[in-house]
């Protein structure tokens, strides 16, 4: 039952050439997420991006609920629209993704000032968001992939996992915002 289900069978070496793009692209996205966050010293200032974080937070919360609605719209036999709904989600956390590299390469950190258990909260959600949101992007690609192969028991495979994930890294992106900007 491998074709009619699964799609057309491909090759290993065809996936070998995707795994290593994937692996290519995630890894640059995290090394300059890693050299931007942990290695670089502060930010460049003659540049005002302060409206960057109000628009990462809606875009996270665009993602959020576009990732809801096609998990909905797929769960009712809606194909199509769930594609675009996924395309959605991705644009959205891609944007978010520019946008939050611009904002902190010219500004840098933005220090939370609370105190207590409220910092150990924000702290708390911050760190899981972050952690959560590495294998995002290459399990997201993988499961573009997979869903464009037409081999979509590899892909329900990867998104069971990927759902829950990406959702609660959009919606603790939100979070880490208003945390941060009341």
């Amino acid at each position: 039952m491998s074709g009619a289900t699964t799609g057309s069978v491909q090759s290993p070496k065809t996936d070998r050439a995707f795994f290593v793009f994937n692996a290519l692209l995630s890894s640059a996205a995290l090394a300059v997420l890693v050299w931007l966050l942990l290695l670089r010293d502060g930010g460049e200032q003659d540049l005002d991006l302060s409206a960057v974080p109000p628009v990462n937070a809606g875009l996270n919360a665009t993602a959020a609920v576009l990732l809801a609605a096609g998990w909905v719209a797929v769960r009712r036999g809606h194909r199509t629209l769930h594609k675009y709904l996924m395309v959605g989600a991705f644009v959205a956390s891609t944007l978010f993704f520019v946008g939050y590299l611009a904002y902190h390469y010219v500004h840098g950190d933005t220090r939370y000032q609370g105190e207590g258990v409220a910092r150990m909260l924000y702290f708390a959600v911050l760190a899981s968001h972050v952690l959560l949101s590495i294998p995002v992007v290459p399990m997201a690609l993988s499961a573009f992939y997979f869903a464009w192969r037409q081999r979509f028991e590899r892909h329900r495979r990867i998104t069971r996992v990927l759902a829950p994930l990406w959702l609660y890294v959009s919606v603790t992106g939100v979070l880490v915002y208003f945390m941060l900007h009341g």
